[in-house]
């Protein structure tokens, strides 16, 4: 009966993806309609609205919306100029430099906004018509910018490694937060070599020489940017606050940045980046009550425990589980997003891998880092979408330039499934 139900569950949701239905409304009445066939049609409608509901009475969760708010101010303060000037004195000197510019610059404002959208967005926008104004190709130019723009939902502060960390029941978010420096910032020097690799083929040029003054401005004007980083990172480790005010210090933070300290934000433009913030969080947290009521549906019928107990009936080689755990969280994160693809195979994979001895938060730097190639791939990447968008390109032209940096990718994945000092050095050496 259970296998039964959950074809149900997959089937109504994938009908509801195909004929264009957003995809929380599919999570929400496919759930309602399994609940319908499975248990009882009086409570159904009933027991995913509590669940909803009790599902986002969460403190953990609280610290989403404060991030999205420091993410808008510093969207809208000028921070992406400030640090795309910064990238420019760091890569000088090397073919191509524009290309390690754009991966540099997405590496921070993705770290700063923990959002890749937010990075293809802002960081393209400015990069791109001037890599096309320096000779570099379009699709190519649009390819590094989507690519490099999923690190920054790995280089804390993530809202990603929060849901995770949620869906995990007891991961411990600082260390996730640690955990993901590494994996996210050698994701952007393997885009690196990419880049180099192909700028070297083309000539690209080696970008204009910097005066050490103007370095120096430069550094000095990026500084108050990167430093949010440090003061919200520093300050989990260091046990002066938790995740969820850490979040409430950002926001802060960004907005003295942002309106007395650069003056990119006047007085007069905060109610609108309150409101765009709001439309942000309802979209966010809906999705997540939606996911939240689907994963409750799932342990109900006891899903996660059969497919948990038929995995490890295939093998008991965690070389062999992790390789397939990850085969299918690449097709599901063709037409999945990143956080409900979370909350619903967290529960499920999450005691498969445990069983076998993989450390919980070493699973989530797994999953985070594989969801990232989704965000880059169609039909659903919407990563790769926002970049089209901004290179005013599609994505039939960008393909070519995009295999190279998908296989760069993987294999950067499966190295960190199966190197998982890669995710635990840092905790382990903060005490976590």
């Amino acid at each position: 009966m259970e296998w039964f139900n959950l074809l149900v569950l997959l089937l109504s949701f994938a009908t509801l993806l195909l004929v264009g239905v957003p995809i929380s409304f599919s999570l929400g009445i496919s759930t309602i309609l399994t609940i319908i066939i499975s248990v009882d049609p009086m409570p159904a409608l009933t027991t995913v609205a509590q669940r909803m509901g009790t599902g986002l009475d969460s403190f953990a969760l609280l610290a989403i919306p404060f991030f999205i708010l420091a993410g808008q101010f510093m969207n809208q303060g000028g921070i992406a100029r400030r640090l795309v000037d910064f990238a420019k004195t760091v890569v000088y000197g090397l073919p191509g430099s524009l290309s390690f510019v754009i991966i540099v610059a997405c590496m921070l404002f993705g770290a700063i906004s923990g959002s890749a959208v937010a990075a293809a967005a802002a960081v393209g926008g400015f990069m791109i018509p001037l890599m096309v104004d320096e000779g570099y190709d379009r699709n190519f130019s649009a390819a590094i910018n989507v690519t490099s723009s999923t690190t920054g939902i790995l280089i804390p502060p993530s809202n990603v490694l929060i849901v995770y960390a949620f869906a995990s029941g007891g991961a411990s978010v600082a260390a996730l937060f640690l955990a993901g420096y590494l994996p996210g910032i050698l994701l952007g020097i393997c885009l690196m070599v990419v880049a180099g690799y192909y700028s070297y083929q083309k000539g690209y040029p080696k970008g204009d020489k910097v005066s050490l003054k103007e370095a120096f401005i430069r550094f000095l004007d990026a500084i108050p940017s990167i430093l949010l980083i440090v003061i919200v990172i520093g300050g989990i480790v260091a046990g002066y606050f938790t995740a969820t005010e850490a979040s409430a210090v950002a926001v802060l933070y960004a907005f003295l940045l942002a309106v007395p300290i650069y003056r990119e934000v006047k007085w007069r433009e905060i109610p609108q980046v309150l409101l765009e913030t709001s439309k942000t969080t309802a979209i966010v947290m809906f999705l997540i009550a939606a996911s939240i009521a689907m994963s409750w549906m799932l342990s109900f019928e006891q899903i996660p425990q059969n497919i948990s107990a038929s995995l490890l009936a295939l093998s008991d080689s965690k070389f062999v589980i992790l390789l397939l755990i990850n085969v299918i969280l690449l097709v599901v994160g063709t037409f999945m997003d990143v956080t409900p693809a979370i909350l619903i195979f967290t529960p499920i994979f999450l005691p498969v891998v445990t069983e076998l001895g993989v450390d919980p938060v070493h699973f989530g730097i797994i999953i985070v880092l594989n969801l990232c190639v989704g965000l880059c791939t169609p039909p659903v990447g919407t990563a790769l979408f926002v970049g089209t968008g901004i290179a005013n390109t599609t994505i039939s032209k960008m393909i070519k330039p995009l295999m190279p940096m998908y296989a760069v990718m993987i294999i950067w994945l499966l190295i960190v499934t199966f190197v998982p000092e890669f995710s635990l050095y840092l905790p382990r050496l903060f005490g976590f």
